[in-house]
């Protein structure tokens, strides 16, 4: 299991090969079902999750409703930073959507290994940068772009999501109902037939 983990890490020339080995031996990996529920809104977040394969949802229920907020795949941390970070109460639920591979590291898990191996600050600082452009990206397309350019995008930078991920989360999402998400898509297709005609 911990083959994954050496492979991502092995990617970054921060790491001697025996730094690699020492933190993947001693980082904690668990097996996850999915329709895990990782952390559930009022708990704290006392754990940081990375996604060695599977897919981790992050969604907050509004008036007995889901409303999905982002969806985390292989290579990404999967943790809620105000509640992590802060010691607070989650607003957010976080739960496997697939059958999941994931780290599971506490903050002192992670402050005894960064004692050890000060080059993993430069790799959480990097996975940290990403994950919060990533949120501002989805925040900016939600405000700026119709339903419809948001369902392009969705294609455009996570078309994976669409064969692992239930349409109705999707839609969620992308701030639309099923039954809209399901026009778009129709609509979407309809317009990629007839171009492929016309060429």
């Amino acid at each position: 299991m911990k083959e994954a983990l050496r492979k991502f890490m092995s990617k970054f020339d921060t790491f001697t090969q025996v730094e690699i080995n020492a933190i993947v031996e001693n980082t904690k990996l668990g097996y996850f079902k999915k329709g895990t529920v990782l952390l559930r809104e009022g708990e704290v977040c006392n754990t940081c999750y990375f996604v060695l394969s599977g897919c981790v949802r992050q969604y907050q229920l509004v008036d007995g409703t889901e409303k999905t907020i982002a969806f985390f795949t292989e290579e990404q941390p999967a943790v809620l930073y105000a509640s992590y970070m802060g010691r607070e109460p989650s607003k957010h639920y976080l739960s496997c959507v697939q059958d999941c591979l994931l780290t599971t590291g506490t903050r002192e898990d992670e402050q005894k290994l960064h004692e050890h191996y000060p080059s993993l600050n430069y790799l959480i600082h990097n996975l940290m940068t990403h994950d919060f452009a990533k949120t501002q990206e989805h925040l900016s397309s939600l405000i700026n772009y119709s339903p419809e350019e948001r369902y392009q995008d969705l294609l455009k930078n996570q078309p994976g999501l669409l064969s692992r991920v239930p349409l109705h989360q999707l839609a969620s999402y992308i701030g639309v109902t099923p039954e809209s998400f399901s026009r778009i898509r129709k609509r979407i297709l309809v317009k990629h037939q007839s171009k492929s005609r016309l060429e």
